[in-house]
């Protein structure tokens, strides 16, 4: 399948990578803000430089696309490429807040196209392992799932034009960054009904949002839970799931998994490897997106639906906005729906 990239900014050359690594799949041309950066950037790729979206949206011969740039960078993109009936891929978040991704997800569910968004963490071996326990009933009935994020970045990191701020990003650390452990969490385990939390900036860094988050949440499933995400824990390190069962305890980081069993059986599944969680947040393989890029092209020629439909991944930002506003108001909010 020939695929178009849309933003060349820091997760591109991973995009790139991984599409290089896929034996069905051609990228087909790279499309950035500036004209001369994305000429040499087709260049160093050996691709073709496109001019617009628009010239995108109107070539038979583009499969589908993959959008990568920032979340407050894309309404016009969508709906040009909606319109044209190219399928998208879309890195996360899809826009700054619940209410734009809603608008997002509408727009190609009104045109028939199919969506889909980079949240890779579902595609590791040891995600789609506790997956397939859980649903398997091996934990029995899900009663605790605490969420860590103890990640860093450098103030480097921040002073990019736009980085942490409401305008560009939607906010800090949890839709730039827990938002993958977050939307792993209800993959696993399902909606979160309601949250109460705190999201406040530290003596650390210097940014408009947030870099440390904190919440208590009520689960569909029965289960309670807790979170906190930060990207000033030096040196940082990496995420966790761990879920408490009737039956086992289960703990995913690092891409590991192992499962306690209160009859004292263990098992263990999985590759220790880095996840972007210190102060390179390119720190991680090329091969979780190329799972994720895989899954769609094999989505489009089946007819079947994706490994993160855009609806799905809805879910992860209307808890992010319950945050917030729990946040604001120091009361616990529910957990908006998608209509």
């Amino acid at each position: 399948m020939n695929i178009a990239l849309i933003g060349l900014g820091m997760v591109a050359a991973t995009h790139v990578h991984a599409i290089k690594s896929a034996p069905t799949l051609h990228l087909s041309g790279v499309l950035g803000r500036n004209p001369a950066k994305t000429a040499d950037f087709a260049a160093r790729h050996a691709t073709r430089a496109f001019d617009s979206v628009q010239q995108i949206a109107q070539d038979p011969t583009i499969d589908f696309v993959i959008l990568a740039t920032p979340p407050n960078a894309r309404r016009d993109s969508v709906q040009l490429l909606a319109a044209a009936g190219k399928p998208i891929l879309m890195e996360k978040p899809i826009e700054r807040d619940f209410q734009a991704a809603c608008d997002l997800v509408h727009i190609c569910a009104q045109a028939g196209v199919p969506l889909a968004i980079m949240l890779q963490h579902r595609a590791r071996e040891a995600s789609q392992a506790l997956k397939a326990a859980l649903e398997a009933g091996d934990l029995g009935d899900i009663c605790t799932v605490d969420l860590r994020v103890p990640w860093w970045r450098a103030q480097s990191y921040y002073d990019a034009p736009g980085r942490g701020s409401y305008e560009r990003d939607g906010g800090g650390v949890m839709i730039s960054q827990a938002i993958h452990t977050l939307d792993l969490a209800i993959w696993l385990l399902g909606p979160v009904r309601s949250v109460q939390a705190m999201m406040r900036q530290t003596a650390l860094h210097h940014l408009e949002a947030e870099d440390w988050a904190g919440a208590l949440f009520d689960m569909q499933c029965g289960a309670f839970g807790t979170l906190l995400a930060t990207t000033a824990a030096y040196p940082g390190g990496a995420e966790t799931i761990v879920v408490q069962g009737t039956k086992a305890a289960a703990h995913l980081g690092s891409g590991v998994l192992e499962i306690s069993y209160l009859d004292g059986r263990k098992t263990r599944v999985g590759a220790e490897g880095a996840t972007g969680g210190g102060a390179d947040p390119m720190a991680f393989t090329h091969e979780w997106h190329q799972s994720v890029i895989e899954d769609f092209a094999e989505a489009l020629r089946s007819g079947g639906q994706p490994l993160a439909s855009g609806e799905t991944a809805l879910e992860a930002q209307a808890v992010i906005d319950a945050m917030q506003r729990a946040s604001e108001s120091g009361q616990k909010q529910q957990v908006q729906k998608w209509a």
